[in-house]
């Protein structure tokens, strides 16, 4: 790299799971690895997509499917991909309406901390909607292609709801969807931190789960590239993966008040910054009335080897696309499925980081249904009785 500073474009959409991004930038530490970066904000994940799969960005925070389908050429132009770095795992939760929420809970048949139980609850709804010839219950996501969309699916589905045909499923950008259930324009929906926080807040939604009491490790966003852009300038790489390092280190050793000041200017998240408090400290108020959930693995920003890419989820991600219709089963497919988290470049630029925790055997931790093994994808698919696949 010449002593001149590399300037780099990279957008993002309005998260706290960006932290490290913003962190990066505002302490300083991509400037000390000779990266110029300019942050850009968006509203909708496609706009991130589009504008880093033309060029218009050098890299992007990213749903972490977005990365494998633009990859395998699903649900839009075919351009490569890569992912070297993972700056979020879990971080995710599902919220409901109060009125949802009070016809869940009548039909609840055990814990309401149990997924299994309240997705039985939510089919034993479905039912009685339907009964009643009311409109289907809406839901929403951020993209078709998002951990949030796989992570309702998989949990309606466990409970005997089939998300295409008993339910809507309809796409929002993040910061819209607290708006969407307050004027009652969906029931209930699956985001990434703060906008479930502040639905809460405001009185008009309730939280049933985090994400990470579905699964225990799922890959959420990630610093993703065009794959040519990556070959051609592997030392700015490199100091960038170096740079988000430092930022997610500075993130769990500094005091989570600074972090949350940061992380509540406008131009980044833009939301109270006691509610991105509660986000990093994985203590959230679940209910209006200032119930709340502690889980100290909700986000995990770098913690327990977070950061470094694992192909295993990338196939899982390709797994959920397969069932739901939306990619053909291959073996090719899996392959450049697992090609798109570049472990390789992790190692590479950081070759003291933390270590992987080791394997248990099932790396997703789902909370019901088979454990995944991407050895065998067909196996794995044909055990849900629900399914497109």
């Amino acid at each position: 790299m010449t002593a001149e500073r590399e300037h780099l474009r990279i957008g993002f959409i309005p998260l706290a799971d960006a932290a490290a991004l913003f962190v990066a930038v505002d302490k300083g530490f991509a400037a000390q690895e000779g990266l110029d970066v300019e942050l850009v904000q968006e509203v909708s994940w496609s706009n991130v997509r589009d504008k880093l799969n033309i060029g218009m960005f050098d890299a992007a925070h990213l749903l972490a499917p977005i990365a494998v389908a633009s990859s395998l050429g699903v649900g839009h132009v075919k351009t490569p991909i890569v992912a070297p770095y993972n700056l979020a795992m879990n971080g995710n939760a599902i919220t409901v309406s109060p009125t949802l929420h009070e016809a869940m809970r009548a039909r609840l048949d055990g814990d309401a901390l149990d997924p299994l139980a309240t997705a039985r609850a939510l089919a034993r709804v479905v039912a009685d909607r339907k009964a009643a010839q009311a409109e289907p219950l809406t839901f929403g996501m951020t993209f078709p292609f998002s951990g949030h969309n796989y992570q309702l699916r998989y949990w309606m589905a466990a409970g005997g709801v089939d998300p295409d045909e008993d339910v809507r499923l309809v796409v929002l950008p993040p910061p819209y969807m607290v708006g969407s259930l307050a004027q009652g324009h969906v029931d209930g929906f699956c985001v990434g931190a703060p906008w479930n926080s502040v639905a809460v807040d405001l009185g008009v939604g309730h939280i049933l789960h985090f994400s990470v009491e579905l699964f225990s490790r799922c890959a959420e966003k990630s610093l993703a590239m065009r794959e040519h852009f990556a070959l051609e300038h592997p030392n700015v790489v490199a100091a960038l993966l170096r740079a988000l390092h430092r930022a997610a280190r500075f993130v769990a050793e500094a005091d989570p008040h600074e972090i949350a000041a940061l992380l509540a200017r406008p131009d980044r998240v833009g939301v109270d910054a006691q509610v991105i408090l509660r986000t990093l400290q994985g203590r959230l108020k679940v209910t209006p009335d200032g119930a709340t959930r502690e889980n100290a693995r909700y986000l995990l920003l770098g913690q327990e080897g977070a950061e470094r890419p694992d192909p295993t989820q990338a196939a899982w991600l390709y797994a959920q696309m397969a069932r739901w219709g939306q990619a053909p089963v291959s073996p090719a497919h899996l392959d450049a499925a697992k090609n798109v988290f570049r472990a390789d470049l992790f190692d590479a630029a950081l070759p003291s980081a933390t270590a992987p925790p080791p394997p248990t055997g099932d790396a997703i931790g789902a909370f019901s249904g088979p454990v995944f093994d991407d050895r065998d994808i067909g196996a794995y698919l044909s055990a849900f009785p629900i399914r497109r696949a």
